[in-house]
């Protein structure tokens, strides 16, 4: 049986640290790494798109990855009992016409026994900016852990 520490009930410090292990996921863009964190059956709504089950998440972050090119997030933890998790979130990214956007977002999870995600809702909107306007400019892959978090920014 897969466990993802840390594993439900939440203190504010498992909390804390699932939303920076999430980030640091995501912020690798590796599909398959991404997933190993959602259960077999996990069942997410993402925006207007409804995603169903493990291999489904993998085609989905395929997806979304590349038409989100140089994409850079960070999360924060709004609320967390027992279960579940509430976070924000702001990436930026461009498109293939080099056209940059920061998204922001808010995601509720849900966790099985194990710590894998059995439910994610996802709720983001897009905005155009100018490349000068960028505010995450950290080399891809991980936020360095001396960069801002993500309410310095005010956004």
């Amino acid at each position: 049986m897969t466990v993802k520490a840390p594993t439900p009930p939440f203190t504010y410090k498992t909390a804390c640290e699932k939303v920076r292990l999430a980030e640091d996921a995501w912020n690798s863009r590796d599909p398959i790494r991404v997933s190993q964190v959602y259960s077999l059956d996990t069942r997410w709504r993402n925006r207007a798109e409804f995603v169903f089950g493990r291999e489904a998440v993998v085609s989905f972050l395929q997806r979304k990855w590349q038409r989100e090119l140089d994409y850079r997030l960070i999360k924060e933890l709004w609320a967390f009992d027992n279960n579940r998790i509430a976070v924000r979130f702001a990436y930026e990214w461009h498109d293939d016409s080099g056209n940059w956007y920061r998204s922001y977002g808010n995601e509720n999870w849900e966790f099985n026994e194990q710590g894998l995600m059995i439910n994610r809702h996802a709720c983001i909107n897009d905005c155009p900016i100018k490349p000068e306007e960028r505010t995450f400019h950290w080399p891809l892959g991980r936020r360095p852990d001396d960069h801002p978090e993500l309410s310095s920014f005010g956004f």
